[in-house]
């Protein structure tokens, strides 16, 4: 299951479970598409995968299994 990390790790702005603008890679690092797009070309800085648009897990289910408090910032 998926953590949805609670922030960008580039920018450190907020993506709420539902937003469509966060994008992951295979590893779950997490990005904003502002900077997967503009700064990383779509490609993950960690590990060189593609970041793609994380799917978003129904609200009755983040109830059972919510999203990632932990947040993950690397400037």
């Amino acid at each position: 299951m998926l953590e949805l990390r609670p922030n960008c790790e580039r920018c450190d702005c907020d993506l709420p479970a539902a937003s469509v603008d966060a994008l992951i890679c295979s590893f779950e690092c997490t990005f904003c598409r502002t900077c997967a797009e503009q700064a990383l070309a779509l490609r993950c800085p960690n590990c060189g995968g593609e970041l793609v648009r994380r799917p978003i897990r129904p609200a009755e289910k983040l109830e059972r299994f919510p999203a990632s408090t932990q947040r993950v910032h690397k400037a």
